[in-house]
């Protein structure tokens, strides 16, 4: 019997399947986000692990599992939390949960985009202030979707399926990447690949849709705010990373940007303190895939990559 340790909670048909096959689960159930010094004594001698983007897997945390560590299973699409590198080295094949998600992820930058451009989340909290107000032609007037341009960070699975969505509110769209986008997916949503600086010109909204990398961090900056103009909206549901939190701040209190809406912040879960106040932001605490269905694939997903492994068989989506 191999034993698998869960850092977080997960839904439970996902702690069903790995018992039934046999392997004893180990999980964290003490509220919140496991401690350091909790988890690196949990690992030791598991054969797999079951991570949630709240924890980091370094070379640390791997020497203390031990030699028989398989696998890491991580359960988001993202894996900006896993030292892949270390894990290769270790021959621990980590794995994702890529594609479950895409739908849910794509239906909250979609979300998004309404909430900063109709200014639903400064509407709603007008309402629930109490405060007097009457209707009137020119209250809370915002911005229309129809004949503008979606700009697509990162067209793949979930940029494509936010741009699908975006198409059905009468929106154009042009995309940037490391790579051109496969043809049927470009045709089918009539998408123009631009440099990264020609979309931002080009935009109304922006939406990134990039993992965090070396290469992404602070891809958004003051340079490239100030290219997205006055009149135009940034959207990130990707890695807060990807944006320099400072930099939108000092671009929204300027004027050179419309407004925001996020769902991930740089120093997660912290979030500076100038988007806090302002209207023109909308926050979320990170809940693009936070429908019942999308978890509990996620966490299924995570689970099979387990068994996959600990049963010498090739896992369904490893990144190492």
């Amino acid at each position: 019997m191999s034993r698998v340790v869960v850092t977080g909670w997960v839904p439970q048909p996902a702690l069903d399947t790995l018992r039934a096959a046999g392997h004893a689960v180990d999980v964290w159930e003490g509220g919140g986000t496991i401690p350091r010094d909790t988890l690196l004594d949990r690992v030791c001698g598991a054969a797999g692990l079951v991570t949630l983007v709240t924890e980091r897997v370094d070379a640390e945390l791997l020497d203390a599992a031990g030699d028989g560590l398989r696998v890491v299973a991580n359960v988001a699409v993202g894996y900006d939390n896993v030292d892949v590198d270390a894990c290769r080295r270790r021959g621990v094949v980590a794995t994702n949960t890529p594609g479950v998600l895409t739908g849910a992820t794509a239906d909250l930058a979609m979300a998004l985009i309404l909430m900063t451009t109709r200014r639903l989340g400064e509407a709603e909290r007008l309402v629930r202030s109490g405060r007097e107000w009457q209707w009137g032609m020119g209250m809370m007037l915002g911005s229309g979707l129809q004949d503008r341009t979606l700009g697509v960070v990162g067209l793949g699975g979930i940029g494509a399926a936010t741009a699908r969505r975006a198409r059905a509110f009468g929106m154009s769209v042009v995309y940037t990447g490391r790579r051109d986008a496969p043809p049927e997916v470009t045709e089918e949503l009539g998408a123009t690949r631009l440099p990264l600086p020609e979309l931002l010109e080009a935009s109304h909204v922006v939406s990134l849709h990039v993992p965090h990398t070396p290469q992404t961090h602070h891809l958004v900056g003051a340079e490239q705010l100030r290219l997205l103009g006055p009149s135009s909206y940034l959207v990130n549901t990707a890695r807060g990373p990807v944006v320099d939190e400072a930099a939108l701040v000092t671009a929204l209190e300027r004027g050179e940007v419309a407004g925001a809406g996020l769902d991930v912040y740089e120093h997660e879960p912290a979030v500076h303190p100038g988007l806090m106040e302002r209207d023109d932001v909308v926050l979320l605490p990170h809940v693009g895939s936070a429908t019942v269905e999308t978890r509990t694939a996620m966490a299924g997903l995570a689970a099979d990559n387990v068994l996959a492994v600990l049963a010498g068989r090739e896992a369904p989506t490893p990144v190492a």
